[in-house]
């Protein structure tokens, strides 16, 4: 083997852990740990509630890479987080794949809102990622994923690639909700079939899980149209996917469902 087989180039390597806790009738940090190339950055709230924007130092995620956040919204609190920009997903080398780890958690009547910007899959990426949510029995929770495939502007087309997904939700330990996603090798090709995705460029999954999520499934599907989906699992569980030819369309059609969701102004950097 040569000595130029055996260099292999630096991979990133990321985590944070956070919490939040009442202070009053505000909601403020409790715990913060973070190292590598994960930090996290908390502007002036706007209300009672507590936000945090997450960055990414290493500037995207290739095979090979490995990051891990953790936060928790303790008992009565409201917390939102999302992040500064979207996430990208760079080509990755042959057998290497990134790992993406996320663990939430919300205690007894807290709200969480898990609001990141989208993911971009570049042509060649080898994805992993997971996202687990542990809910009190009266807890919140309003989370969504948007997903870009390829740069559209660049005229892109992913024919190669690899991405797992899953988002996986319980309430007080028991199975409450559970999606997996799976594409390799041409997705494009996968996402033009029209049982599929019917060619769409981005896609948006979303959950809203409160006591008043039936209220929201009639105007929510209005909003929607024939972009995509809304049901209502379970009384309080809603369920949504989007879709859209970009990043650009799904956003004049997701912001407003998240306003109205979120019950406020979304995070700045979605205004940016």
């Amino acid at each position: 083997m040569t000595a130029e087989a055996t260099i292999r180039p630096p991979r990133a390597v990321g985590e944070l852990r956070m919490s939040a806790k009442p202070l009053g009738a505000r909601t403020v940090l409790g715990d913060l740990r973070q190292a590598g190339s994960l930090r996290m950055l908390f502007p002036r709230p706007a209300g009672d509630g507590l936000q945090g924007i997450s960055i990414n130092t290493a500037g995207g995620v290739t095979g090979g890479d490995r990051f891990r956040f953790e936060a928790r919204a303790d008992a009565g609190t409201t917390l939102t987080l999302s992040t500064q920009a979207a996430e990208r997903a760079y080509r990755a080398q042959p057998g290497e794949v990134a790992m993406v780890q996320t663990h939430l958690e919300v205690c007894e009547g807290g709200r969480l809102n898990w609001l990141p910007q989208e993911t971009i899959l570049f042509q060649g990426c080898a994805l992993r990622r997971s996202i687990t949510v542990n809910l009190a029995p009266n807890a919140s929770l309003l989370l969504c994923e948007p997903l870009v495939f390829g740069r559209a502007a660049m005229g892109e087309t992913l024919t190669s690639g690899q991405f797992e997904d899953r988002i996986e939700i319980t309430r007080d330990g028991a199975p409450l909700f559970l999606d997996a996603m799976h594409l390799s090798g041409d997705i494009a090709a996968h996402l033009a079939r029209p049982t599929i995705a019917g060619g769409a460029g981005a896609l948006a999954t979303l959950v809203y899980i409160k006591a008043d999520a039936e209220a929201h499934l009639t105007p929510l599907r209005e909003a929607v149209g024939s972009s995509g989906g809304v049901s209502l699992i379970q009384q309080d569980l809603l369920f949504a996917r989007l879709l859209a030819p970009d990043s650009f369309e799904l956003r004049r059609t997701l912001m407003p469902v998240l306003t109205r969701l979120a019950r406020g102004p979304l995070p700045r950097p979605w205004m940016i």
